[in-house]
């Protein structure tokens, strides 16, 4: 079984192009044969009925001979006429049947006797035809033809017949192939682009046109397959990049959640570590949002959220990340830092982007401000989490020392946690 499933299938080209090459020799061998059986044919009844005339001159060239009896004067007549045509033996014999002249063509080897068996395999017998004097037969002529021209004939009918031949089998193999090509061409590109849509699900290759309507039907019938296949893909892939989104964004305020977040640090962290560059992580920490949110509703402190995200967002550079950790709390990652002041730099924009009123629903502004603590790597952690902890405890000393501001994680001794998060 397994020898049977490994064994090499033939391709429906070859398959199809073999069967025309049958048909094709043996329909031109079959007309090639047929061809060379008439012209066999032709030429028999041809060299038959020359070698009649040929009889039939002798006649009367030898007539009077016979009637004299003149052996020399009937070998003359004869010997002029037989030299000049196709015959191998002519005899004349008397009343009597006795031989009374002969004329037999030299013999000139092997080409003599190939003629001779030419005309043994062409011409039926030899030829008998009486002497007639005055209504009274006065003797017989017997003729044996020659072969030379026949063979001739014959050697430039075959000829020609192979040429043609040649010729029919190659326009025969040309339209053959023509046709095997219209056959083969679009079954070709459909499977190609089959095999490319269950390899490479490479649903947007589409299958050419075909000449023959089937084929072209065929071919229209799997595009529209593909169509449906190609909706359902981007479909699917639009839902998974929406699932994807929703797993790794805050629904809120669009922004990357902590997971997402917390990923990216550590792939940083790696690069930071192969190409001995700094990265800096900032923890923010909304000062007014418990109070925001208790007063006006959380309609109100969700407004806050996202004008808190959005205006944070316009203070970083393309490369910069910010997320949302949870409820107030937000995280920024700088890479790559060149040095510690950049991030206190980006921590004042982000502080001073606080000091316009956000504006709520129902026309309300409230103002709000944003504590911010920095731990920058190697100085203040090597791991996701040590970053993150040395930021947030950094904040809490920015927020103890004043709401609005910012602290980097080290630079004053560390405060313990004695308020909770506002």
């Amino acid at each position: 079984m397994s020898l049977f499933k490994s064994r090499i299938r033939p391709t429906l080209g070859a398959v199809i192009g073999r069967g025309h090459l049958i048909v094709a020799l043996v329909g031109v061998a079959m007309a090639s044969v047929s061809l060379t059986l008439l012209g066999v044919l032709a030429l028999r009844v041809y060299a038959d009925h020359n070698l009649h005339l040929i009889a039939r001159s002798i006649n009367y060239t030898v007539e009077a001979a016979v009637v004299f009896n003149d052996k020399f004067a009937a070998t003359e007549a004869l010997a002029l006429i037989a030299s000049t045509e196709e015959v191998a033996d002519a005899q004349v014999m008397d009343e009597q049947g006795e031989l009374l002249a002969r004329w037999q063509r030299p013999e000139t080897g092997l080409l003599s006797d190939l003629e001779m068996q030419v005309a043994r395999a062409i011409l039926e017998k030899p030829i008998s035809m009486p002497i007639v004097h005055q209504g009274q037969e006065i003797g017989s002529i017997l003729l044996i033809g020659h072969g030379g021209s026949l063979m001739r004939f014959l050697l430039s009918g075959l000829m020609g017949i192979v040429l043609c031949t040649a010729v029919s089998a190659w326009v025969a193999l040309y339209l053959a192939r023509r046709q095997l090509r219209e056959i083969i061409g679009p079954l070709r590109s459909l499977a190609t682009v089959a095999h490319a849509a269950r390899s490479e699900r490479a649903f947007d290759q589409r299958v050419p046109p075909a000449d023959i309507a089937e084929l072209d039907n065929l071919g229209n019938d799997f595009n529209a397959l593909l169509d449906e296949l190609e909706s359902w893909q981007t479909h699917l892939q639009s839902e998974n990049e929406t699932l994807a989104h929703q797993a790794s964004h805050d629904s809120l305020t669009g922004l990357p959640n902590r997971a997402f977040f917390e990923g990216r640090l550590m792939r940083a962290l790696r690069n930071a570590s192969k190409l001995d560059e700094r990265v800096a992580v900032l923890f923010l920490d909304s000062d007014r949002f418990k109070e925001i949110n208790d007063n006006f509703g959380h309609a109100a402190g969700d407004a806050v959220l996202v004008a808190v995200a959005t205006r944070v967002r316009a203070q970083l550079r393309e490369e910069d990340l910010v997320a949302r950790l949870g409820g107030d709390e937000f995280a920024i990652l700088l890479t790559p830092l060149h040095k510690a002041e950049d991030a206190e730099r980006i921590a004042d924009k982000i502080i001073a982007s606080m000091e316009a009123p956000i504006q709520l629903p129902g026309s309300i502004q409230v103002l709000t401000s944003l504590s911010i603590g920095i731990a920058v790597y190697p100085d203040h952690g090597v791991t996701p989490g040590e970053l993150l902890d040395a930021a947030d405890a950094a904040m809490y000393q920015a927020k103890r020392l004043s709401r609005g501001a910012q602290q980097t994680a080290g630079a004053e001794l560390p405060v313990a946690h004695v308020q909770t998060r506002s």
